[in-house]
Protein backbone atom coordinates (compact mmCIF):
# COMPACT_ATOMS: atom_id res chain seq x y z
CA UNK A 1 0.00 0.00 0.00
CA UNK A 2 1.65 3.23 -1.03
CA UNK A 3 0.37 6.17 1.04
CA UNK A 4 0.52 9.29 -1.20
CA UNK A 5 -0.08 12.51 1.63
CA UNK A 6 1.68 15.23 3.27
CA UNK A 7 1.58 13.49 6.62
CA UNK A 8 4.03 10.62 5.17
CA UNK A 9 6.23 13.20 3.41
CA UNK A 10 7.44 15.14 6.77
CA UNK A 11 10.71 12.90 6.95
CA UNK A 12 11.69 13.28 3.44
CA UNK A 13 10.97 17.08 3.55
CA UNK A 14 12.56 17.89 6.55
CA UNK A 15 15.82 15.63 4.79
CA UNK A 16 15.71 17.32 1.61
CA UNK A 17 15.53 20.79 3.37
CA UNK A 18 18.46 20.23 5.39
CA UNK A 19 20.67 19.18 2.50
CA UNK A 20 19.15 22.39 0.32
CA UNK A 21 19.62 24.46 3.39
CA UNK A 22 23.25 23.33 3.87
CA UNK A 23 24.14 23.99 0.30
CA UNK A 24 22.52 27.07 0.23
CA UNK A 25 24.11 28.57 3.14
CA UNK A 26 27.70 27.06 1.91
CA UNK A 27 26.93 29.12 -1.29
CA UNK A 28 25.76 32.09 0.15
CA UNK A 29 28.43 32.36 2.28
CA UNK A 30 30.95 32.05 -0.91
CA UNK A 31 28.83 34.33 -3.21
CA UNK A 32 30.27 38.11 -3.59
CA UNK A 33 27.69 39.77 -3.01
CA UNK A 34 27.73 43.60 -1.50
CA UNK A 35 27.33 42.06 1.72
CA UNK A 36 30.18 40.38 2.81
CA UNK A 37 29.88 37.11 5.18
CA UNK A 38 33.66 37.16 6.07
CA UNK A 39 34.79 36.54 9.66
CA UNK A 40 37.08 39.27 8.95
CA UNK A 41 34.56 42.24 7.94
CA UNK A 42 31.57 41.35 8.58
CA UNK A 43 29.82 42.99 11.31
CA UNK A 44 27.01 41.53 13.97
CA UNK A 45 24.36 43.54 12.07
CA UNK A 46 25.30 41.34 8.92
CA UNK A 47 25.73 38.49 9.85
CA UNK A 48 22.13 38.93 11.43
CA UNK A 49 21.07 39.35 7.81
CA UNK A 50 22.50 36.70 6.38
CA UNK A 51 21.10 34.40 8.83
CA UNK A 52 17.47 35.59 7.94
CA UNK A 53 17.95 35.79 4.45
CA UNK A 54 18.82 32.00 4.87
CA UNK A 55 15.76 31.81 6.83
CA UNK A 56 13.86 32.79 4.39
CA UNK A 57 15.03 30.75 2.06
CA UNK A 58 14.64 27.79 3.75
CA UNK A 59 11.00 28.41 4.11
CA UNK A 60 10.50 29.19 0.69
CA UNK A 61 11.98 25.47 -0.35
CA UNK A 62 9.53 23.82 2.42
CA UNK A 63 6.80 25.81 1.04
CA UNK A 64 7.37 25.12 -2.21
CA UNK A 65 7.74 21.04 -1.12
CA UNK A 66 4.09 21.32 0.78
CA UNK A 67 2.40 22.58 -2.52
CA UNK A 68 -0.14 20.15 -3.84
CA UNK A 69 1.43 17.76 -5.54
CA UNK A 70 -1.51 16.10 -7.61
CA UNK A 71 -4.78 17.10 -9.29
CA UNK A 72 -6.97 15.82 -6.55
CA UNK A 73 -5.37 17.59 -3.60
CA UNK A 74 -5.39 20.57 -6.36
CA UNK A 75 -9.04 20.50 -6.30
CA UNK A 76 -9.13 21.60 -2.44
CA UNK A 77 -9.82 18.61 0.30
CA UNK A 78 -13.10 19.25 2.01
CA UNK A 79 -13.42 20.28 5.40
CA UNK A 80 -12.53 17.55 8.18
CA UNK A 81 -11.53 14.76 5.10
CA UNK A 82 -8.32 13.97 4.17
CA UNK A 83 -7.06 12.86 0.93
CA UNK A 84 -5.36 9.47 -0.16
CA UNK A 85 -3.57 9.20 -3.27
CA UNK A 86 -2.11 5.98 -4.48
CA UNK A 87 0.11 6.99 -7.22
CA UNK A 88 1.67 3.38 -7.77
CA UNK A 89 -1.72 1.23 -7.71
CA UNK A 90 -3.70 4.48 -9.60
CA UNK A 91 -6.15 5.42 -7.15
CA UNK A 92 -7.47 8.32 -4.98
CA UNK A 93 -10.39 9.24 -2.75
CA UNK A 94 -11.39 10.99 1.06
CA UNK A 95 -12.24 9.93 3.73
CA UNK A 96 -12.84 11.39 7.38
CA UNK A 97 -9.97 13.10 8.97
CA UNK A 98 -10.63 11.67 12.42
CA UNK A 99 -10.62 7.77 10.80
CA UNK A 100 -7.66 5.91 11.07
CA UNK A 101 -5.94 2.87 8.77
CA UNK A 102 -6.76 -0.52 8.91
CA UNK A 103 -5.67 -4.04 7.55
CA UNK A 104 -8.68 -5.53 5.72
CA UNK A 105 -7.76 -8.93 4.36
CA UNK A 106 -7.70 -9.09 0.63
CA UNK A 107 -7.59 -4.68 0.04
CA UNK A 108 -4.88 -2.70 -0.94
CA UNK A 109 -6.14 0.15 1.04
CA UNK A 110 -8.28 0.84 4.24
CA UNK A 111 -9.80 3.41 6.62
CA UNK A 112 -12.53 3.22 9.76
CA UNK A 113 -13.76 5.43 12.32
CA UNK A 114 -11.87 4.72 15.41
CA UNK A 115 -15.03 4.10 17.65
CA UNK A 116 -17.54 2.67 15.34
CA UNK A 117 -15.42 0.54 13.50
CA UNK A 118 -18.39 -0.54 10.96
CA UNK A 119 -18.03 2.26 9.36
CA UNK A 120 -15.19 2.24 7.05
CA UNK A 121 -13.98 2.30 3.52
CA UNK A 122 -11.72 0.07 1.71
CA UNK A 123 -10.28 -0.42 -1.61
CA UNK A 124 -9.18 -3.31 -3.45
CA UNK A 125 -8.34 -4.72 -7.14
CA UNK A 126 -7.65 -7.25 -9.12
CA UNK A 127 -6.11 -8.54 -12.73
CA UNK A 128 -8.51 -7.76 -15.58
CA UNK A 129 -7.98 -8.09 -19.23
CA UNK A 130 -10.95 -5.70 -19.37
CA UNK A 131 -10.45 -2.27 -20.95
CA UNK A 132 -13.76 -0.66 -19.31
CA UNK A 133 -16.67 -1.63 -16.99
CA UNK A 134 -18.83 -1.71 -20.18
CA UNK A 135 -17.12 -5.49 -21.21
CA UNK A 136 -17.96 -6.94 -17.77
CA UNK A 137 -21.87 -6.32 -19.20
CA UNK A 138 -24.94 -3.92 -18.75
CA UNK A 139 -24.91 -2.03 -15.22
CA UNK A 140 -28.42 -3.59 -13.67
CA UNK A 141 -26.51 -6.86 -14.55
CA UNK A 142 -23.39 -6.12 -13.08
CA UNK A 143 -24.97 -4.15 -9.97
CA UNK A 144 -27.23 -7.26 -9.09
CA UNK A 145 -25.20 -10.06 -9.61
CA UNK A 146 -22.41 -7.95 -7.14
CA UNK A 147 -25.02 -6.78 -4.21
CA UNK A 148 -26.75 -10.30 -4.23
CA UNK A 149 -23.74 -13.04 -5.05
CA UNK A 150 -20.85 -11.20 -4.41
CA UNK A 151 -21.01 -8.83 -1.62
CA UNK A 152 -23.78 -10.80 0.48
CA UNK A 153 -23.19 -14.03 2.80
CA UNK A 154 -25.35 -16.96 1.90
CA UNK A 155 -27.56 -15.81 5.13
CA UNK A 156 -27.81 -12.23 3.76
CA UNK A 157 -30.60 -10.07 1.35
CA UNK A 158 -29.58 -7.92 -0.82
CA UNK A 159 -31.76 -4.48 -1.67
CA UNK A 160 -30.20 -2.18 -4.15
CA UNK A 161 -31.59 1.20 -3.40
CA UNK A 162 -29.87 3.38 -6.41
CA UNK A 163 -27.47 2.33 -9.50
CA UNK A 164 -25.82 5.15 -11.32
CA UNK A 165 -23.01 5.12 -14.17
CA UNK A 166 -20.25 7.75 -14.16
CA UNK A 167 -18.02 9.00 -16.18
CA UNK A 168 -15.13 11.20 -14.66
CA UNK A 169 -11.86 12.21 -16.49
CA UNK A 170 -12.49 10.05 -19.42
CA UNK A 171 -12.84 6.84 -17.32
CA UNK A 172 -16.29 5.18 -16.61
CA UNK A 173 -17.65 4.19 -13.40
CA UNK A 174 -20.75 1.77 -12.09
CA UNK A 175 -22.29 3.45 -8.59
CA UNK A 176 -24.68 1.58 -6.56
CA UNK A 177 -26.02 1.68 -2.98
CA UNK A 178 -27.47 -1.60 -1.34
CA UNK A 179 -28.12 -2.73 2.61
CA UNK A 180 -27.41 -6.27 3.65
CA UNK A 181 -29.59 -7.95 6.11
CA UNK A 182 -29.17 -10.82 7.82
CA UNK A 183 -31.22 -12.57 10.83
CA UNK A 184 -29.06 -10.64 13.69
CA UNK A 185 -27.68 -7.69 11.09
CA UNK A 186 -28.06 -5.40 8.82
CA UNK A 187 -25.35 -2.88 6.72
CA UNK A 188 -25.71 0.02 4.12
CA UNK A 189 -22.49 0.62 2.09
CA UNK A 190 -22.25 2.28 -1.70
CA UNK A 191 -19.84 0.47 -4.11
CA UNK A 192 -18.14 2.23 -6.90
CA UNK A 193 -16.42 0.23 -9.27
CA UNK A 194 -14.06 0.65 -12.19
CA UNK A 195 -11.41 -0.62 -14.56
CA UNK A 196 -8.28 0.74 -15.69
CA UNK A 197 -4.65 0.02 -15.57
CA UNK A 198 -5.58 -3.71 -16.29
CA UNK A 199 -7.04 -3.98 -13.23
CA UNK A 200 -10.56 -3.93 -11.88
CA UNK A 201 -10.89 -1.65 -9.01
CA UNK A 202 -13.33 -1.68 -6.34
CA UNK A 203 -14.50 0.44 -3.28
CA UNK A 204 -16.93 -0.17 -0.83
CA UNK A 205 -18.42 2.72 1.98
CA UNK A 206 -20.48 0.99 4.46
CA UNK A 207 -21.56 1.79 7.98
CA UNK A 208 -24.68 0.06 10.50
CA UNK A 209 -27.47 0.15 8.47
CA UNK A 210 -28.84 1.62 11.89
CA UNK A 211 -26.78 4.80 11.62
CA UNK A 212 -26.84 5.13 7.71
CA UNK A 213 -29.35 7.81 8.06
CA UNK A 214 -27.20 9.81 10.29
CA UNK A 215 -24.10 9.11 8.34
CA UNK A 216 -25.30 8.52 4.97
CA UNK A 217 -24.12 11.97 3.94
CA UNK A 218 -20.71 11.70 5.12
CA UNK A 219 -19.95 8.67 3.62
CA UNK A 220 -21.52 9.60 0.28
CA UNK A 221 -18.13 12.20 0.09
CA UNK A 222 -15.83 9.73 0.27
CA UNK A 223 -18.17 7.45 -2.51
CA UNK A 224 -18.34 10.55 -5.08
CA UNK A 225 -13.98 11.02 -4.50
CA UNK A 226 -13.15 7.67 -5.64
CA UNK A 227 -11.15 8.41 -8.54
CA UNK A 228 -8.61 5.77 -10.90
CA UNK A 229 -5.89 7.60 -11.86
CA UNK A 230 -3.24 6.36 -14.73
CA UNK A 231 -0.20 4.67 -14.45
Amino acid sequence: MAVSSLSLNCVSISTTLSNKFNVAYSNELTRPTGVSCSRETTSNEEKNCCKRRLLLLGAGLLTARLLPASPLLAEGIPKNYEAFVDKIDGYSYYYPSDWTDFDYIGHDSAFKDRYLQLQNVRVRFIPTDKKDIHDLGPMEEVVDNLARRVYAAPNQVADILDMQERTIDGKNYYFFEYILTSPNFSSASFASIAIANGRYYTMIVGANERRWKRFRNRLKVVADSFKVLDI
